[in-house]
């Protein structure tokens, strides 16, 4: 009870040196604190940017190199070549891919993106592999139309595309339409696995006039839209999905032109645990030496953009800042401490004459610090909290970009009319980019950052008192009586 009450009275005689030291703790935790929200704010930024680009549950994505695309001469001509024989003799407009040739009509094809091709066995063959918990296929195929000239309207219009997603709906928690959220309508159900239904993105829909109930067409086929739905700004998503068994009998494959049942582009394999994700790539690997196996953390490394800067900086010139700032305030703190210790010599000595011994000092110095420092460690997390308050008011939106495949392989098309080739001879041709996810940063503090900044404070009382315990075991009593008289 002494020991407090002695406490509480040193705490408030020397008050403005306490107030001093705990404003500089308090100020080095309070950084601490928010350089360390940040950070969680960009890392969860980031994490977004894998979730749409990745999608939930997904661990690790299996992927082949696309075979080469060969163009082949139709009917003994080059592609590209005019092709004579309309009205009077002249020549007509025509499209030709996978060998055929249209003079009228719409020509609407559902043709693989720019990957090569798995087979549904070898899904199943990584679906049972050990540490794997489960595995799904996908395909994303790009829809390629064109509408032909006719006697009412002569001019060749331009082509036109959207993106598709072969869903296996088996899996709905693994692949892009895993982060989706249904705005109107129902999603797929395992009966739907064979019917030709679609889910349509609501922005897609709503820009295109694709209501709910309406159908539309993929890949030459009438598809019914039951349901709308919408992802994540940040993501980049297809614009319609349909079951993974149709799109397979729909989609052609460039490089062989022939039809995609049975194959698949990317495989999304989830982990039994995030400890087991490593072993799963090199199970995968083992499996199809040929295969590109790609997990989130190997996605992570290729991000650049202004949240992987963010990232770089919060990490190694905010740790480091955040650490020499903490020095300062501990050496701050632990010379004042001294100095108040070196001024309180004769009360010391009285105390040691009196029979006190040092450790009982020592044990009074130590407390009056850790006092001070636990003050300055509650004031250091109301900074923090108003400084990643702030960094949420002022920080701007924050972007990454990853490469990806942006378009598609389209079959050998080519268009021709009156004067020769219109239009180039590949419709959706091969494009490799970018893709770019803007996402808000929002910092945020959490449960381990408080208690980290409460262990710091008691630290910083703790060195500063045991430097002042020191000087104080020092001091002798009668060395200390001689400076009272």
């Amino acid at each position: 009870m002494f020991f407090l009450t002695y406490l509480r009275r040193e705490l408030r005689r020397r008050m403005r040196q306490a107030v001093f030291i705990a404003i500089g703790l308090a100020i080095g935790i309070g950084l601490v604190i928010t350089v360390i929200g940040a950070s969680s704010g960009v890392k969860a930024a980031q994490g977004k940017v894998l979730q749409a680009l990745y999608g939930i549950g997904t661990d690790v994505t299996v992927t082949t190199k696309p075979k080469p695309l060969s163009l082949k001469p139709v009917n003994g001509q080059g592609a590209g070549a005019p092709v004579s024989g309309g009205p009077g003799g002249g020549p007509r407009a025509e499209i030709c891919l996978n060998g055929k040739c249209y003079t009228s009509g719409t020509v609407d094809t559902l043709a693989l993106s720019d990957t090569g091709t798995l087979s549904q066995a070898q899904v199943a063959q990584i679906a049972g592999l050990h540490d794997v918990s489960a595995a799904a296929g996908g395909l994303m195929l790009t829809d390629n139309r064109v509408v032909l000239p006719s006697a009412s309207n002569p001019n060749i219009q331009p082509p036109t595309s959207f993106t598709v997603d072969g869903t296996d709906i088996s899996h709905p928690r693994l692949g892009p339409l895993s982060n989706a959220r249904l705005t109107a309508g129902r999603a797929f159900t395992v009966a739907d696995r064979n019917s030709d239904v679609a889910l349509v993105d609501a922005g897609y829909a709503s820009s295109h006039d694709i209501k709910l109930g309406s159908t539309t067409t993929i890949g030459g086929a009438k598809f019914t839209v039951i349901g709308l739905i919408s992802q994540p700004e940040s993501g980049s998503p297809p614009n319609m999905y349909i079951p993974l068994a149709r799109a397979q009998a729909l989609a052609t494959d460039p490089g062989t032109s022939k039809s995609m049942k049975g194959e698949v582009d990317t495989v999304y394999v989830t982990a039994a645990s995030a400890t087991d994700i490593d072993t799963v790539q090199n199970e995968i690997e083992h499996l199809l030496p040929a295969a590109t196996v790609t997990s989130s953390s190997d996605l992570a490394s290729e991000i650049t953009g202004s949240a992987a800067s963010a990232a770089k900086l919060a990490g190694a010139l905010g740790k480091w800042l955040a650490v020499l700032v903490l020095i300062a305030a501990f050496a701050v703190a632990s010379l004042l401490t001294m100095a108040a210790v070196a001024r309180r010599v004769p009360e010391f000595g009285t105390l040691k004459a009196l029979g006190w011994r040092s450790s009982r000092i020592v044990g009074q110095v130590l407390g009056e610090s850790v006092s001070t420092g636990i003050i300055g460690g509650l004031a250091g997390v109301g900074l923090g909290f108003a400084g990643v308050a702030i960094i949420d008011k002022i920080a701007p939106k924050l972007s990454d970009t990853v490469p990806s495949a942006s378009g598609a392989f389209g079959a050998p098309q080519t268009v021709t009319g009156p004067g020769g080739v219109v239009g180039g001879a590949l419709i959706g041709g091969p494009t490799t980019g970018h893709t770019t996810v803007v996402v808000p940063m929002s910092a945020s503090v959490t449960i381990g950052a408080i208690v980290l900044a409460v262990v710091l404070a008691i630290a910083g009382g703790l060195l500063a008192g045991s430097f002042g315990g020191w000087r104080a075991a020092r001091l002798r009593p009668a060395a200390a009586l001689t400076r009272v008289g």
